[in-house]
């Protein structure tokens, strides 16, 4: 049954706002009057219905999403909660729905609410909001459903959304520092050579004697840095554009990302991050019951990395031509051969799902090191660097001066 937000006025002229479920916005406005309430205005929840679908996209094409990433795990965990409560789904969407803290979730909750009631299933109701709840998202709760066991496979798929956020985390946390100081420096030594250097070079132009070296090098650069820096500026933007341009056609996309990985540091732990990222996925989905080759399409779709989602779809094709997981995993390079050993261990046992997700948070938690050495190596070389590039714009500064005290005595 369609969902329907509401703004009415009660007996006393007091403005009341809620949702309500009917099956017309007509046969809403009638509910209201019977309770005794004056509708002034009644709207389908998003995602209800051919005339709601155009302020759906709307809202999904120019504003933000309503669950954030962290946001969504909290939901699916507190959805788990309710239903190993024992309660209905449609109660625990309810109750969700009474206690969300903003309109959006109210009526995003309220609308899956509504399609339950109807008769569809969770998964079907989840897809009616792609952006809220992706495709694997939803492939674990169509699976949940199916086995009956809805409220552990939300358990499992909270745990991985958190674990994902917390990877993502560390990586930002362990790169934000060093980029900070990057900045500040490169905005610094652009001040100090465009505009100190010159200021105080000019003093000593009108002496017949020669600049220091240091100084004349200096000032060269600071020549080169005001001339062409307007013109060094668009081509730096110039290029950074024609990247993502070029990055939108998937061939030279898949060029790139090939590339990438075979960077000295970088390559290793873009190819971690990502192969933890499958390893989870596919772990989580086989452990939920998902088909194999489903679960691996699935997986593959999480992939950023375009030469190793080529690379997943390959061992895909394997798998459905009969090659076992561990097999196809093992032809393919650019998947750390940590893969392919647990999943091989997984097809002995019979543990599959168990062993894949072993792989992926022993591959988390050698990206989380790689990366958070490489900031604590980075961190003091930056403040070296910057601090020898201001000693030797200071030096450029102060030589003059010094040779001028010489003179003078």
């Amino acid at each position: 049954m369609p969902a329907y937000q509401f703004e009415a006025l009660d007996a006393q002229g007091t403005s009341r706002k809620g949702v309500i479920e009917a099956d017309t916005a007509k046969s809403a406005r009638a509910m209201l009057r019977a309770q005794a309430l004056v509708p002034m205005a009644v709207d389908a929840v998003m995602g209800q219905g051919a005339d709601d679908k155009k302020d759906w996209k709307q809202i999904n094409l120019w504003g933000g999403r309503v669950f954030s990433s962290t946001l969504l795990a909290v939901w699916t965990r507190q959805l788990s909660g309710l239903l190993s409560a024992g309660l209905p789904l449609e109660r625990a969407l309810t109750a969700l729905a009474d206690e969300a803290e903003d309109d959006k979730q109210r009526n995003v909750v309220a609308a899956l609410r509504a399609e339950v009631n109807a008769g569809s299933s969770f998964a079907k109701a989840l897809s009616q909001h792609p952006r809220e709840f992706n495709e694997i998202y939803r492939a674990v709760v169509s699976a949940g459903e199916a086995s009956g066991h809805l409220d552990t496979v939300l358990e499992k798929l909270a745990d991985d959304l958190e674990e994902s956020q917390a990877l993502k985390a560390k990586l930002i946390g362990a790169s934000l520092y060093p980029a900070i100081v990057t900045l500040v420096a490169i905005i610094i030594v652009v001040f100090l050579v465009t505009y100190v250097v010159p200021q105080v070079a000019g003093v000593f132009a009108g002496s017949k004697r020669a600049l220091p070296l240091l100084t004349t090098i200096m000032l060269g650069i600071s020549g080169f840095v005001r001339t062409y820096g307007l013109w060094m500026l668009a081509a730096l933007i110039l290029i950074a554009g024609s990247a993502v341009y070029m990055r939108s056609i998937e061939v030279f996309r898949l060029r790139m990302d090939a590339a990438w990985l075979r960077m000295p540091v970088v390559g290793k732990l873009a190819k971690g991050f990502n192969a933890a990222r499958f390893a989870s996925t596919l772990g989580m989905l086989a452990g939920a019951g998902v088909p194999i080759l489903k679960a691996l399409q699935a997986a593959a779709e999480t992939l950023h990395n375009r030469a190793m989602r080529a690379d997943a779809m390959d061992a895909l094709t394997l798998v459905r031509e009969g090659a076992p997981l561990a097999s196809a995993m093992a032809q393919k390079k650019n998947f750390p051969g940590l893969i392919a050993m647990f999943a091989r261990l997984g097809e002995q046992t019979g543990k599959l799902p168990e062993m894949l997700q072993r792989a992926a948070k022993q591959l988390s938690g050698e990206v989380q090191r790689r990366a958070i050495a490489l900031a604590t190596i980075l961190e003091p070389l930056l403040i070296v660097a910057m601090g020898v590039i201001v000693l030797l714009i200071v030096l450029a500064v102060l030589m003059p001066i010094i040779q001028l005290n010489q003179l003078v005595k």
